[in-house]
């Protein structure tokens, strides 16, 4: 009789975890460092290191009141994982004890940290013992209390006075899984139905939207393998029929930066346009091309730099142009909490200024009367509002219509920015650009 797996000891899982932090820490992505770890390890790593992002802010100060000088990275990083997940007893994914012991094990397994392994033992007993008043010392400072970087959370606190407490909040909340059903292939209600009978619960969003009660694997989602439903967040599925209103029936549309595929697809879901997808990077292209595969769709995959149309356009004007900008992902720090740790200030200045040069190269392409869609899934102004007032402000032929504006990350109809009532959904910025005619 088979015994099954051994379970994997946690010691290793907090190394791991650890490395992680590290690496993200040294700027590498929290998607990319989670793929490095052995396949063994990484679901239990990922769900450790989402929770020590969501909690880091709180480790770091408490670290900072138990130590005079900084450890070394890599100790630093243990015992950061280590305070995270037990400085809230309620929230604590395990004993307290159990994560001391098996985080100084960790240490001693290590041969960088070995020597260190007395030294964090002492600090996190240290912590056992005063728990109660190292918190409420650290209560007072801004990282610690909304687990978001000091300069962030000032920058929210000026540039949405109304509402930065909200987003911070929102953010360290747990997102929905939002499925995006294929309009082509099925109706929500059906859809909501035949989720019912697989007991899978979830309740309708706007248009094709569908909000699941608990996330689910995708092999789980009936008609997924053949393109019924996509995953993808209720903003985000904003893009496409903003785009598409008033184009007409079969336009010719660009879709610039395009991977992951998502927004891409939902174009072809939705009408008869003729798309072309542009994106930098090969490797994600790959996944556009999968994604349309697998919904049964077909567009014009294209890799190029959509800032230099002169190396892959053909000349033809589109009709609508939605460019989904890189930036700096602000607004979906839930799905992706790594993201607050990874950005620093100086990000938001140079993604603007990509943001502005790709805007400059793009609008040549769009014919007068046509539409262009500017997006980012960000929080801060200067890649939303302020970047489309100072484009509309040197083109007198860019008229900026009705469109969401920004959207901040929340749940409930009482969650608003100005008039735009937003439902459980990620922070975005949405403006729709008009070429008027010469």
């Amino acid at each position: 009789m088979n015994a099954g797996p051994e379970p994997i000891a946690l010691w290793r899982q907090l190394q791991a975890t650890a490395a992680v932090i590290a690496a993200v820490r040294k700027g590498a992505s929290g998607t990319a460092a989670v793929e490095a770890v052995a396949a063994t390890l990484r679901p239990g790593v990922q769900a450790l290191a989402f929770h020590v992002w969501r909690n880091l802010g709180r480790a770091q100060a408490l670290r900072s009141a138990l130590v005079s000088r900084m450890p070394a990275p890599a100790t630093d990083a243990l015992l950061c994982v280590a305070l995270a997940l037990m400085w809230d007893e309620a929230a604590a994914p395990y004993d307290a004890f159990t994560l001391v012991n098996q985080a100084v094990e960790a240490l001693k397994r290590h041969p960088a940290t070995a020597a260190h392994a007395n030294f964090v033992n002492a600090c996190l007993r240290r912590f056992l013992r005063e728990r109660a008043a190292l918190v409420a010392a650290t209560d007072s400072s801004l990282e610690a209390h909304w687990n978001h970087p000091r300069w962030w959370v000032e920058r929210l606190q000026r540039e949405h006075p109304q509402h930065w407490q909200a987003m911070l909040t929102a953010a360290n909340r747990h997102p929905p899984m939002t499925l995006r059903v294929n309009a082509r292939k099925a109706q929500v209600g059906e859809y909501l139905e035949q989720l019912r009978a697989l007991g899978i619960a979830a309740r309708p969003g706007d248009a094709q939207v569908i909000y699941l009660a608990q996330a689910v694997p995708v092999t789980q989602l009936p008609g997924f393998a053949q393109g019924v439903v996509s995953v993808q967040d209720a903003a985000a599925q904003l893009a496409a029929p903003l785009l598409l209103e008033g184009l007409g029936a079969t336009p010719r549309v660009l879709d610039a930066c395009a991977a992951p595929g998502g927004k891409t697809a939902h174009l072809l879901e939705l009408s008869g346009s003729a798309v072309t997808a542009i994106e930098l990077d090969a490797r994600r292209m790959q996944r556009v091309a999968q994604t349309l595969e697998r919904l049964g769709l077909q567009a014009q995959l294209q890799v190029g730099d959509a800032s230099r149309p002169q190396d892959w356009w053909d000349g033809v004007p589109f009709d609508g142009i939605l460019l989904d900008a890189p930036c700096t992902a602000s607004g979906i720090v839930r799905r992706h909490p790594d993201v607050r740790w990874l950005r620093r200030e100086s990000d938001i200045a140079q993604l603007a200024e990509l943001q502005a040069r790709i805007l400059e190269g793009l609008w040549p392409l769009l014919r007068p009367g046509g539409r262009m869609v500017y997006c980012t899934c960000s929080v801060f102004l200067a890649e939303g509002s302020e970047q489309v007032r100072h484009f509309v402000g040197q083109h007198a032929d860019a008229q900026w219509l009705a469109s969401p504006g920004h959207l901040r990350p929340g749940a409930g109809e009482d969650a608003k920015l100005g008039d735009n009532p937003t439902h459980d959904h990620d922070g975005f910025f949405y403006a729709l650009l008009e070429k008027r005619s010469n």
